[in-house]
């Protein structure tokens, strides 16, 4: 079996975002950036699964500038196999243009699974891995927090409001993953070295012929309005009056 993985350099999650001057976007100069940290889940399942021996090939690829070498050696150093650079000078690709230019490779790579983060941490769309899934007529599962292989068909346990969902899908398929699937593992020294010599080819984003004009655009950014300060009562008809006077209540 077969397993594509996507991957995206976003901004490291211990770094707090800063907004530009003008509140056009957020400043990403000389900020850590890492991989995005439902891909890492992604990354980590495709790696336990050929542990088990089920599968041969771990394949990861990422979308954007130069500097996004540096996550796919990463993943190269968790144990994916080879890994593929399809060059985008453009900063924002919207999840439609994603899904149509990996849509594009799975047809030349021909994986029996897709497995991704159900979300990037910096725009959260949430989008990529069902249009992927609908692009390609594939089964799909989204928000895996467990997933099993019986023969031909996957067992994914998720999470949903009312509790969790066991769903039976057959491959081809795109699968989405959460947090509670996996914990990541850290790459050792001698991996990481061993990732230097892994293939990483490099495929310039023209040769999918897609349409990369954004549909959407960014009025602002602004930082989320700090909290005030709590406030103490001595009684609860204290509390209540205070919030009927602020509206909180009627």
């Amino acid at each position: 079996m077969k397993i594509l993985v996507p991957i995206k350099r976003v901004l490291d999650y211990n770094i707090k975002p800063r907004i530009k001057s003008d509140n056009s976007d957020i400043d990403l100069g000389n900020v850590k950036m890492s991989m995005n940290p439902f891909d890492e889940i992604a990354v980590e399942q495709a790696v336990r699964l050929k542990e088990q021996g089920l599968v041969t090939e771990i394949v990861v690829v990422s979308i954007g500038v130069s500097q996004c070498t540096d996550i796919l050696r990463a993943g190269l150093a968790m144990g994916a196999d080879r890994s593929i650079h399809i060059f985008c000078e453009q900063s924002h690709i919207e999840p439609l243009s994603v899904a149509k230019i990996l849509a594009q490779l799975c047809k030349t790579e021909n994986p029996d699974v897709v497995i991704c983060g159900k979300q990037a941490i910096d725009d959260d769309y949430n989008q990529t891995g069902q249009m992927l899934a609908g692009l390609l007529n594939w089964s799909q599962a989204t928000f895996a927090s467990e997933m099993t292989f019986h023969d031909d068909k996957i067992h994914v346990k998720r999470e949903i409001d009312g509790g969790l969902e066991t769903l039976e899908i057959s491959k081809p398929a795109v699968i989405t993953t959460d947090l509670r699937l996996n914990t990541p593992r850290y790459a050792s020294l001698p991996n990481i070295m061993k990732a230097k010599q892994k293939p990483l080819s490099i495929i310039n984003i023209a040769d999918f012929n897609v349409d990369m004009t954004p549909r959407l655009s960014v009025v602002s950014v602004s930082e989320p309005a700090k909290r005030t300060a709590g406030q103490k009562f001595e009684t609860v008809r204290d509390m209540v009056s205070s919030m009927r006077k602020n509206g909180v209540i009627v």
